[in-house]
């Protein structure tokens, strides 16, 4: 096999396109096209398929995504191995997962104190329905899951929780429609436009309670599985969002909204799962020390 060749369709296919990969590889999307021509030649079988103008991988594309994301991922350790045999400081590649309904500047928060350790960290940090990453776990694709749920007891995966922390809620707006408030919080929410986490969230059962013991119909134009892009929204004034109390000055700054109310009823909780019992790896280590006596402390 031309593993350049390979090489080509792994960076196409993590870039989603033939001219994004081009221009990483600097080089043109017709002499990318053709080396990937040519390893499906090779293979007998159609990698990447067209859906309109975009393309996307076939069945025995996804196969060999899968081969040759384990087979450049042997490439980086066998170089950090011969580095380390030379006398350079190893390498610690730290590969972690955060669940969609977690609050991006809190897997930020969580994830800072590994890249601190004073150590050559490589952080490979990937997102997804919780899950799919408990799935990569078990097949050692992730060193750590961060969820807003601790696994379900009944799940096949061989793995351990981790309780991070927890926070109450924030609700913030932006000016404009802070505005149109009307009363004391939570009864000025009624009739206000909500956005809402989704489903999957462990906060949004609390959620619908809450709304109901405080006789509240709020008015919901929008629902999100993914917190970063339901916050886009609500900092262009889509309507009302919480975000955690421990998150509330961080995003009040970064976002210029305003914290229309709090609520302590409403509890979102943070877990670290891995595959140890007992924490041995120095960047979970670092994570959850960081969690309990910092972030959450």
């Amino acid at each position: 096999m031309n593993f350049k060749h390979l090489h080509y369709f792994w960076v196409t296919a993590k870039a989603g396109g033939v001219m994004r990969a081009g221009a990483q590889l600097h080089i043109t999307p017709q002499t990318l096209s053709g080396q990937i021509r040519l390893l499906e030649e090779s293979l007998g079988r159609k990698l990447f398929q067209k859906s309109g103008r975009t393309m996307v991988l076939t069945e025995a594309g996804r196969v060999a995504l899968g081969y040759a994301d384990q087979i450049f991922a042997s490439g980086s350790e066998l170089e950090s191995a011969v580095r380390q045999a030379h006398g350079g400081q190893p390498e610690v590649e730290f590969r972690v997962g955060v669940a969609d309904a977690v609050n991006k500047s809190v897997a930020y928060r969580l994830l800072e104190p590994a890249l601190g350790l004073g150590l050559p960290v490589r952080l490979v940090a990937s997102e997804g329905k919780f899950a799919d990453l408990l799935s990569r776990l078990a097949i050692n694709r992730l060193d750590l899951v961060i969820a807003d749920e601790p696994m379900a007891r009944r799940t096949s995966v061989r793995a351990f929780n981790h309780a991070l922390g927890r926070s109450s809620m924030s609700f913030c707006a932006t000016e404009a429609l802070a505005k149109q408030l009307r009363g004391d919080f939570p009864g000025c929410l009624r009739g206000m436009p909500m956005l809402l986490p989704g489903a999957q969230a462990s906060v949004r059962p609390q959620l619908e309670s809450w709304f109901t013991r405080h006789d509240l119909a709020p008015r919901i134009v929008g629902e999100f599985d993914d917190v970063a892009l339901m916050t886009a929204f609500g900092r262009q004034g889509g309507g009302v969002f919480m975000v955690p109390s421990v998150m509330e000055m961080e995003t009040l700054a970064q976002f210029g909204v305003q914290c229309v109310g709090r609520s302590d009823e409403l509890v979102e909780e943070f877990f670290a799962v891995s595959v140890e019992r007992r924490i041995t790896h120095p960047c979970v280590m670092a994570i959850t020390d960081a969690a309990r006596g910092q972030l959450f402390g």
